[in-house]
């Protein structure tokens, strides 16, 4: 039983979150180890979405709002911490999801595809039963895309991502949007837009941030993200961790 009178309440909600994603076959095991790496910059910028950050889910909102054809990418810990926010979001832009696994199974496909049908997603890529191709210059796991999705998409959401992904996916002239609390990784180096955040907060304001926008003109949304800049952003999140100890 988790005390809600605990300091640390709500992120034992979240850890309870993954243990019980993992007990299901959603979440890998290395998932775990890649969530507490996770709080741990959380603890840096405060456990809190900053100015900066929420200038870039903005931001992010802006690239959704004018993308062509859009894709939601999503893994084991996305799917255990905010399937429901995701599912949202595509039904929001009639966008795809499209299952990516680096240790991926049969039984964890379909676990994570049952998921999302049972909230209402129509158009679900990457099962089994979908057309693959390669991602040019990636080896591994990860490089199957589906050919209808990511291969077709001018813009791919990757939140919680590996760096080898999106490295090579940046390469393809596509807009990578990504929410990375660690602002020196090479997912956030080489993304587009890099949303450093927690996932469990930065969903959530995405959506409502696109509402916001929904009914601007494009030619405001576009002049938002030609005067956004990725390596300021990331230089900023970097000076709103120094700050805080200083």
């Amino acid at each position: 039983m988790l005390n809600k009178d605990h300091p640390r309440y709500q992120s034992l909600v979240y850890r309870d979150k993954i243990v019980k994603a993992h007990q299901q076959g959603i979440l890998a095991d290395s998932g775990m180890i890649a969530h507490g790496r996770g709080e741990t910059f959380d603890y840096l910028i405060g456990e809190k979405t900053t100015p900066n950050s929420q200038n870039t889910i903005d931001i992010a909102a802006c690239y959704f709002l004018t993308s062509k054809k859009p894709v939601l990418s999503v893994n084991g810990n996305t799917t255990a911490l905010v399937s429901e926010d995701v599912a949202e979001l595509s039904k929001l832009l009639d966008i795809p999801i499209e299952i990516n696994l680096y240790y991926r199974t049969p039984e964890r496909i379909r676990n994570i595809e049952k998921v999302y049908t049972d909230l209402g997603v129509k158009e679900l890529l990457g099962t089994d039963e979908d057309d693959f191709i390669d991602t040019p210059d990636l080896n591994g796991p990860r490089s199957p895309v589906s050919i209808e999705g990511i291969k077709k998409a001018d813009l791919v959401f990757i939140p919680l991502e590996d760096g080898d992904r999106a490295e090579k996916l940046s390469a393809l002239d596509k807009d990578i949007l990504n929410i990375d609390l660690n602002p020196l990784s090479r997912t956030a180096q080489t993304s587009t837009v890099t949303i450093v955040d927690n996932i469990v907060r930065a969903m959530p304001a995405i959506i409502t941030s696109i509402n916001k926008y929904i009914d601007y003109d494009k030619k405001d949304l576009q002049e938002k993200i030609d005067n956004f800049d990725n390596k300021t952003n990331l230089n900023n999140a970097i000076q709103d961790i120094i700050k805080r100890f200083e």
